[in-house]
């Protein structure tokens, strides 16, 4: 059998993100496409997206599932 589980219903694949620059929410550094050592907070429904000296910083914040607010 090589068929594959259906996905879950709230799987979201958002490609044109894949190609678009991404900017960190914190301090705006800018990014080609979506950089695998950035972060990925959803906040209030949006997505947000954190270079990696921006996560370093606040790692405990994060591990804490603070909004970015509260940073």
């Amino acid at each position: 059998m090589d068929q594959q589980p259906p996905e879950p219903a709230d799987a979201q694949y958002d490609v044109k993100s894949d190609t678009e620059n991404v900017v960190c929410s914190r301090c705006g550094t800018v990014a080609d496409g979506r950089p695998p050592t950035w972060i990925c907070s959803v906040e209030n429904g949006a997505r947000r997206y954190f270079c990696d000296a921006c996560s370093r910083d606040n790692i405990r914040a994060i591990e804490g599932r603070l909004d970015s607010a509260w940073w």
